[in-house]
């Protein structure tokens, strides 16, 4: 997600996103998944807190096949609770805060501090970045994009 060219990749499947799409899988909605992106990179920046859960996820070598290797289940994997936290608002508003968070992400650069993640606990700015990466494009193809 740090290279330049993924990032505008990312921000043009996501601006081609309407708010009536159909899900493909899963429960949220197009406006339901924006926002939970958007809680999710809250976390990735230091803003929100998840608590830390333990977990087989938590293990050096499952947490690098589930980041960098293995492909997601389509509507199986439950993130914290603290990722479903913001409801909508308006499309236009809750896209303009994701594009911005994913702005304040990139400024960040791999080598920036990042916090623990809820379910695999200390991660580098390198994984965050492949970790977003496949979460973003996990539910961006969810809803056709």
């Amino acid at each position: 997600m740090f290279d330049k060219a993924t990032k505008a990749e990312l921000i043009e499947r996501i601006n081609h996103l309407r708010p009536n799409a159909a899900r493909r899988w899963g429960r949220m909605t197009a406006p339901q998944m924006i926002v939970h992106l958007s809680d999710q990179m809250r976390q990735t920046l230091g803003d929100a807190v998840a608590a830390g859960r333990p977990g087989p996820l938590r293990n050096p070598l499952v947490r690098y096949l589930a980041i960098y290797w293995l492909p997601w289940p389509k509507g199986r994997i439950k993130g914290p609770p603290e990722a479903f936290v913001t409801k909508p608002t308006t499309w236009d508003a809750d896209v303009a805060t994701l594009i911005d968070l994913v702005n304040r992400f990139l400024e960040r650069g791999p080598s920036g501090e990042w916090p623990d993640q809820a379910l695999f606990g200390h991660m580098t700015g390198k994984s965050w970045g492949v970790f977003c990466h496949k979460h973003f494009n996990h539910h961006l193809t969810q809803f056709g994009v």
